[in-house]
């Protein structure tokens, strides 16, 4: 249902449409399907209030969708997650609005290719940190950043649940969180990169995050399942 969802909302990712429209696509999707969106309601200072988080830009994470108009050359970034029968899934893709910018092409092909490494390298190694490690490697030998104020997250019966799950390596988590990868293990696993720093703020309207440079920003998610065959994308398309 994820998937689907995500599908649907990039048949409406376009110069002139709104977020609120792509947002009402996606709810759609669940609607049809007796899916429970995980996001609306999530409390905070005011709870969110849509199924989706719309970000564009300099947002890195948590935009709320509304009124405004995506325009050529925009990056969008699309999270969202559904709970089905009892279980949930999360995943996030940023597209590309028309024709952008050089660097904004690069820093998706990068933070895509950062969630790519996590899935081929989940059933290789032996603990989330060497994943993480080649993870931001990755991103930083491309001169770009990695968002390290928000990381991915286990997830099952509960969007949220643990471990967390870092897009970087640190001697902390090192000590106090890194977590052996084993059979049955389920993650959203979810980089968010900057062009410029990594530092990120929260607005005012309590939820939306952006770059504190003002650079762009990109999210990839998918919620991964660790088998005994190896990685499965759970929120990929079906097979």
């Amino acid at each position: 249902m994820v998937w689907e969802a995500h599908q649907a909302a990039a048949q409406l990712v376009r110069p002139g449409a709104t977020t609120a429209e792509i947002d009402a696509a996606i709810e759609n999707v669940f609607i049809q399907h007796d899916a429970i969106p995980l996001f609306k309601g999530v409390p905070g200072v005011t709870p969110f209030p849509a199924a989706t988080c719309v970000s564009i830009n300099e947002e890195v994470v948590h935009g709320m969708p509304g009124s405004r108009q995506l325009v050529e050359g925009d990056i969008v970034s699309l999270d969202t997650g559904c709970k089905v029968n009892g279980w949930c899934g999360d995943a996030a893709v940023t597209h590309a609005v028309g024709t952008v910018s050089p660097i904004a092409a690069k820093l998706l092909e990068i933070t895509q290719g950062s969630l790519q490494i996590a899935i081929d390298q989940m059933s290789r190694k032996s603990r989330w940190s060497e994943v993480a490690r080649e993870m931001q490697e990755y991103v930083e030998a491309a001169d770009f950043s990695v968002v390290t104020e928000f990381v991915g997250h286990g997830i099952g019966r509960e969007m949220h649940e643990s471990p967390q799950v870092p897009n970087y390596f640190s001697k902390r988590f090192l000590k106090e969180g890194d977590f052996p990868l084993r059979t049955g293990l389920v993650l959203a696993v979810e980089p968010m990169v900057n062009v410029g720093k990594r530092e990120a703020k929260v607005t005012k309207d309590h939820w939306t995050v952006v770059t504190c440079d003002g650079s762009l920003s990109a999210h990839f998610e998918h919620t991964l399942a660790l088998t005994s065959d190896g990685v499965e994308i759970l929120t990929g398309p079906p097979s």
